[in-house]
């Protein structure tokens, strides 16, 4: 298919004008074919798709409720959906890799890498894997070598979340919480916690396989809720160049003074700060220290959190949108993406600024999602 999208506001080399933007056989065309089909975008902005290099809001598809689950197949189908309605073209699914059962472990690990392999053949949103390795989970430590090797994993991140587990798990409401996500009683769920924990001291051996082999593979890797400058550091020793979630702007401000991208989630501008009590991203992505905005645990907020700052006034839309768009995408290596340039991959959302609402999403130069007001603007 081939595509002229008249009369939008285009994000074009960093500024917003009115100017047609043509894709022809999945990438961006410098001129349409006489043959191509024409979207009125009068209105609208059209912009590049957006890459989200950390989302895990499909784990509720596959578990709505605590304890109540659902096929990765029919959750996965779901969440793309989902996705492209928010106008998100490329979804790095956060997908935690811990040695808890239940929706976080091995058997849940497996069912997502197929339920998205099977997904992909039929085009749209591209759905790639981004392992949160959770640093005890010593015993799929080979597993996911061969996943890295076999390019299942699109990103590896280090996550270290045992240590707080178990310093909550005194709590009985937050010990069931744990419990009920793993599918298991308290007792067993301290009895893993427990047990994951004690074999700390093998931890930095697995660590360092895990880098060495995403080295190998060109697999980029990030550290997660780095806690001190020094932590990040040993980090970026390891090859883990994107600083994902910090919790501190002190980490923040290093991970930059590095030249490192630094990620924080977009719920946190929507919302005017962080639920953990951690610090705002916005002032933070106003002052240099946060280059990237993920979706983290909502879809919706990266769109959302572009505009929201945009209206703070510091940053234009185009500066926003790097934000949710071509920072991300350096950060995962996608050359090919994040931008309205021609001969790169032709993924575009059509923005209605005034409802700061997706109009229609392309996907690799196809129509992949379009809301139902919009079917008349097809010509």
């Amino acid at each position: 298919m081939v595509w002229s999208i008249e009369r939008g506001d285009a994000l074009l080399e960093g500024a917003l004008r009115l100017e047609r933007v043509a894709m022809a056989e999945g990438v961006f065309a410098a001129d349409p074919p006489a043959a191509a089909r024409r979207f009125d975008a009068s209105g609208l902005y059209v912009l590049p798709g957006l890459v989200d290099i950390h989302g895990d809001a499909h784990e509720r598809q596959m578990q709505p409720r605590p304890g109540i689950g659902f096929p990765h197949g029919l959750g996965m189908r779901d969440s793309a959906a989902q996705l492209l309605a928010a106008g998100i073209t490329t979804a790095c699914l956060g997908v935690t890799l811990s040695w808890e059962p239940g929706l976080r472990g091995i058997a849940a690990w497996r069912a997502t890498l197929a339920a998205v392999e099977a997904l992909r053949p039929q085009g749209g949103c591209d759905l790639r894997i981004h392992c949160r390795y959770e640093a005890d989970n010593l015993d799929v430590v080979e597993e996911l070598l061969t996943d890295m090797e076999a390019g299942r994993v699109a990103l590896l991140a280090f996550n270290d979340h045992t240590p707080g587990i178990v310093k909550r798990l005194p709590d009985p409401a937050k010990a069931a919480s744990y419990a009920q996500r793993g599918g298991v009683a308290v007792a067993e769920i301290t009895r893993l916690a427990e047990a994951a924990l004690a074999r700390r001291a093998e931890v930095p051996a697995a660590h360092a396989r895990l880098a060495a082999a995403a080295r190998a593979n060109g697999i980029p890797m990030l550290s997660h809720d780095d806690a001190t400058p020094e932590a990040r550091a040993h980090f970026r020793d390891l090859g883990a160049k994107v600083c994902e979630f910090p919790m501190s702007e002190a980490v923040a401000e290093a991970a930059r003074a590095a030249g490192e991208h630094v990620v924080m989630g977009a719920p946190n501008v929507v919302r005017g700060g962080s639920h953990m009590g951690w610090g705002s991203a916005a002032p933070m992505a106003e002052q240099g220290h946060v280059t990237i905005l993920a979706s983290d645990y909502y879809w919706p907020a990266m769109l959302e959190a572009a505009f929201v700052l945009a209206g703070r006034g510091v940053l234009d839309l185009p500066s926003a949108w790097a934000l949710v768009s071509a920072n991300p995408a350096e950060a995962a290596g996608l050359a090919d993406r994040g931008r309205i340039a021609p001969g790169l991959r032709g993924d575009l959302v059509l923005v209605d600024p005034a409802r700061r609402a997706p109009i229609a999403t392309f996907c690799q130069g196809e129509l992949a999602w379009l809301a139902a007001e919009a079917a008349g603007r097809i010509g």
